[in-house]
Parts: structure tokens; sequence; C-alpha cells
């Protein structure tokens, strides 16, 4: 069976060589790597992960942490951190942490602490300073998906800004009496994205002037069927309904649509809407959304975790998240002028 000095002769490189190129860890020009590869193929040589492990210390495996598995923008995340790993010769073991808080300090002890794992991305979670603490003591390096970590590089969009956003279109529109679906105070999840979503609603409406009325707030899940319920209790209250929604997620949003349909309500004639995430369902919708692209984000993050791993040593950042107003369907002017 050959050997990687073997594929290191044939193709007149030195055994590192072969390892980089092989892996994709490191630098090798375009023409040495194919020439490696080709020589590979010639001989029948295949790199054993447990051998190139033992040699380096290096498992060639990444570990990517969860609240949740059920919603989309976790596994969207998760989708375009494992493509750039992936394409890099990494493995991905996930870890969903939605258990109890015994089960969640084991998969820091014994599973990411040990060598199981290289790095270490964190999709929207509040890293404890213990949780952080372990990780670093052991050398891993750790990247934060959705907030700040402290002494981590992390990408994040700005959730103030996204909902100034939306709400800003549908004022732009003629829209005074504007609701917004946002998360429940009680249940407020890591980086506090409810409580950031609406403050950006009410600074949209204070910027213009719009007086913000409680009672066109309703708490509500990230979810389709909490959106649903929402809308149909806004509008069972006759002095509160408004010409416009803005919802803290798409699926909050979609669960609206939903309701002024079987309400008889007409959109965007009767009520606009707007949401904000891009689901992959917001095009079918026709929903007027604010794209946050997980996607891209969870690609971020693969990079960054991928350069410390590479010994880069930059101060960490908290990388800012592109996002777009992306208009359809689900709004327009009201029917009446409410100025």
């Amino acid at each position: 069976m050959p050997d990687i000095g073997d594929v290191a002769r044939l193709a007149g490189v030195s055994n590192a060589t072969v390892s980089r190129a092989l892996s994709g860890r490191g630098s090798v020009s375009p023409r040495t790597q194919e020439r490696v590869r080709e020589a590979a193929r010639e001989l029948g040589y295949a790199v054993s992960a447990n051998a190139s492990g033992l040699a380096s210390g290096k498992t060639a495996n990444v570990g990517v942490v969860v609240p949740f598995l059920s919603h989309w923008f976790y596994t969207a995340v998760i989708e375009g951190a494992q493509a750039e790993l992936t394409a890099h010769g990494y493995d991905v073991t996930l870890y969903n942490l939605m258990g109890s808080g015994d089960e969640r300090r084991g998969v820091f002890e014994r599973s990411l602490a040990r060598k199981r794992v290289d790095a270490v991305i964190a999709v929207s979670l509040e890293l404890t300073d213990d949780e952080l603490g372990l990780l670093r003591a052991v050398g891993k390096p750790v990247v934060g998906v959705g907030g700040p970590l402290p002494g981590s590089p992390s990408v994040a969009i700005d959730d103030v800004a996204v909902a100034r956003l939306a709400t800003s279109h549908l004022i732009a529109l003629g829209h005074r009496t504007i609701a917004h679906l946002g998360g429940d105070p009680a249940t407020e999840r890591d980086f506090h994205v409810p409580s950031n979503r609406r403050q950006g609603y009410e600074a949209a409406l204070n910027a213009a002037g719009i007086p913000v009325d409680p009672q066109l707030f309703h708490p509500t899940d990230f979810t389709i069927e909490s959106g649903y319920a929402s809308a149909k209790r806004m509008f069972a209250d006759p002095d509160h309904v408004p010409t416009a929604i803005v919802a803290a997620s798409d699926e909050m949003a979609i669960g609206a649509l939903l309701a002024a349909r079987d309400l008889g309500v007409r959109v965007p004639q009767d009520l606009s809407i707007v949401g904000i995430d891009g689901h992959g369902l917001a095009e079918f919708f026709g929903l007027t959304t604010v794209a946050q692209y997980p996607e891209r984000q969870g690609k971020a993050a693969a990079e960054a975790v991928m350069r410390m791993m590479d010994g880069d040593a930059s101060e960490p950042t908290l990388a800012p998240v592109e996002f777009d107003l992306v208009v359809r369907s689900s709004t327009a002017r009201p029917a009446r002028s409410e100025r």
C-alpha cells in the first residue's frame, strides 16, 4: 500500500507539502496541489484521518454548538459553516444544547474540552466565562455567531438597525398605525434579539414623530403558529387595528399573513406586513423582509475559526453582517392616508 512518502517522491515535493495539499490546510500553490493530487490518484493513495490526527495532534473536526435544531436560522448557519469547513478538509460535529444545565456542562467538559474537536463555533449562544475559560485552557479556538463573545471573534447582525429599517420602510409608505409582533420578554433569548428588535421598531417611530403605542406590541414566539395566534388576537381588538405589522421574524410574519387570509383581511390592500430574516419561505409568500443571510454568517464564522487554527493572533472583533431590505407584494401604501 502506498504511503505519503511514495506520493512525495512521485510529485517531487516534501512529505509536508503532500500533507498540506491533500488536507486543504496550509499554503500550497494550485499547480503543486494538482501535481500532488494527480500523484495520489495514480498511486491509489488515500489520506488517513486517524494517522493524520495522531501525527498532528489535531482531529480535523470542528464542533458547532446551537441552542435548537428546529429553527430555520440555526440550520441555515450550520449549512454555511459546514460547506466552508468541508471544502477545506474539516469534519463538523453538531451539539444541540437544548437540554438541562447538566447536559450542557457535560458537552463542554467531556466533548468540547477533550480532543474530539479542534475548535468551536457557538451559534446564538452567550457562553459563560467558565465555558470560554475551559475551552481556551485546552487551546480550542472559539468563534461566535449572533452576538459578541468576550475575547473571541464573532459575526452578528445589528438587530436594532434591522428592525429600524423594516419599520422605516412602512413609515415611508405612509403608515402610522404600525403594530409589532415581537419576542416575549419573559422568554428572552441570548444576545437579547427580541428586545433589540423592539428597540429598533420604537426608534424608527420616534424618529418619525409617531407615538409608541404599547397596545400595538404583541409578544410572540419566533414561530409561524405563534405569529398566527397573535395576529388573530390583534384583530379581535377593534380599537387597535393597525394598517401595518413589523414582525421580529419572517416566521411570525408568515403566521400573520395566514391569519389575515383566514380573517378576510387583504394584504397589502388592508394590511402591510414586513418580516426580518430572509427565510426560505419569504419569497413563496411574497413577504417583504430584511434579509440577514445566515448561510453567509456561517461561512464567515468558519473562515474565522480556520484562521485561528492556522495561528492568526489578530485582535478579536465583532464583525458586522450585511443585511438588505427585500420588497415584495406584502407591503404597499395604506388605502387611506394616515397623516
